[in-house]
């Protein structure tokens, strides 16, 4: 067996390395430098810390018709009224022959928002205007007699001082003169009666006309064509006491009812927040008008006047309303912060924390500086804050659980 070894060993051709080995083997070594670097570049972001995405939203001044926060001392429910308020009706009885509002329409004083049949009305202006005519008529007659009586009268006196005439003569033309002054008086005393009852006539005609007594909004149409309306009582099926309702919206107010037991805590010009059952989220600044004088022996309870500090088109008559009833320390100080500036509204995604204290994470120059603020309430736009921050300042909104202070971010789309 060694022999055969030895021959083949000697039978191998030994070949020399050539360029083409050479050059496959730094290939090799290449690659795997890059392998290498990548790997080594790879750890080394992964081990360095990352920008984290974060949404940005300002600071802005809050309204100056949202309430920010001062501490409540006692809540009230109430409803909805309007001080001003009118279910508005003809002075006479007739039939309706046109209505000109419906619900919802807005009105302006004096406006025509409907008329009745005023054919007996115009013909009864007729009437009067035709005895004004010949009541003037009467009265140039009685003028005229009277002029004539009174030269006559004059004469005799002159002739009668003369002897000329007789003291009868003188009597009958005395008792023409003063017939004619009387009936004079009486001419001019007709034409009156006849003017007035030509005022009359008209302003029957003119209460045939119903217009609106004050600018409010139509919130009741209660006659239609054809009907009869009469301000006295409702007749019959077809008869109505009055044409529409009409509401002043300005005058739109709380009333609450307040237990007698906490009377003492409420007084008149105290400020107050409201918050509507149709928009619990929505707070409104509010005042107390007055107390009423009385209370309800069998509710125990004394109704207050709470009027809102802005008007808002979302505010309806009798809605339901809970009205919270401010201390007046930190009333006063609700619109300030503790730099003299006004409150702030945040979106409430870029505040942490509840109660009076929150944290948010101010951005500047891509990271994060957590900054502690006073909270005031919870508004429909956002979170109040009351101190901690400047107008302007652009706050981290997102997950703020990731970040810290010092944090890098960048401002995702």
């Amino acid at each position: 067996m060694s022999d055969k070894s030895e021959l083949l060993d000697q039978l191998r051709i030994e070949r020399p390395a050539t360029e083409e080995d050479r050059g496959v083997s730094w290939v090799v070594w290449a690659i795997a430098i890059v392998v290498a670097v990548f790997a080594a570049g790879t750890v080394a972001w992964y081990a360095l810390p990352r920008a984290t995405p974060i949404s940005v939203a300002t600071a802005e001044p809050a309204p100056a018709d949202v309430a920010v926060g001062p501490s409540t001392i006692l809540d009230a429910s109430g409803y909805v009224v309007a001080r001003r308020q009118a279910t508005v009706s003809s002075k006479i009885t007739g039939k309706v022959v046109q209505v000109s509002i419906e619900e919802g329409k807005r009105v302006a004083p004096g406006q025509i928002i409907a008329r009745l049949d005023d054919t007996n009305a115009r013909a009864a202006v007729e009437q009067a205007r035709a005895q004004r005519a010949q009541a003037e008529a009467n009265l140039v007659a009685a003028r005229v007699a009277f002029e004539n009586a009174k030269p006559t009268y004059q004469r005799n006196e002159l002739q009668y001082a003369k002897a000329v005439i007789s003291a009868q003569t003188l009597d009958t033309a005395k008792a023409s003169y003063d017939a004619a002054r009387t009936g004079l008086d009486v001419a001019a005393r007709v034409l009156q009666v006849a003017e007035a009852g030509v005022a009359v006539a008209e302003r029957n005609l003119e209460d045939t006309v119903v217009r609106a007594p004050f600018a409010g909004i139509v919130t009741v149409k209660a006659a239609q064509e054809g009907e009869m309306v009469s301000p006295i009582s409702a007749g019959g099926g077809y008869t109505r006491t009055g044409v529409g309702t009409i509401v002043d919206m300005d005058s739109l107010e709380v009333e609450v009812d307040v237990s007698e037991n906490f009377i003492n805590r409420v007084h008149g010009g105290q400020r107050a927040t409201a918050k509507l059952n149709a928009y619990p989220d929505w707070e409104i600044a509010a005042h107390v008008i007055a107390i009423i004088p009385t209370a309800d022996r069998a509710k125990a309870t004394v109704k207050v006047r709470v009027g809102f500090d802005t008007r808002d088109d979302r505010i309806l008559p009798e809605m339901g309303v809970r009205v919270a009833f401010l201390d007046d320390e930190s009333a006063s100080a609700a619109l300030q912060t503790n730099t003299g500036s006004r409150a702030l509204v945040v979106p409430a995604a870029a505040v942490q924390g509840n109660g009076d204290v929150g944290v948010v994470y101010v951005v500047h120059e891509g990271a994060v500086e957590k900054r502690s603020v006073k909270l005031g309430t919870r508004v429909a736009g956002g979170q109040i804050v009351l101190s901690g921050l400047n107008s302007g300042a652009r706050l981290a909104v997102g997950d703020l659980s990731q970040l810290a202070d010092g944090a890098k971010v960048r401002i995702a789309n």
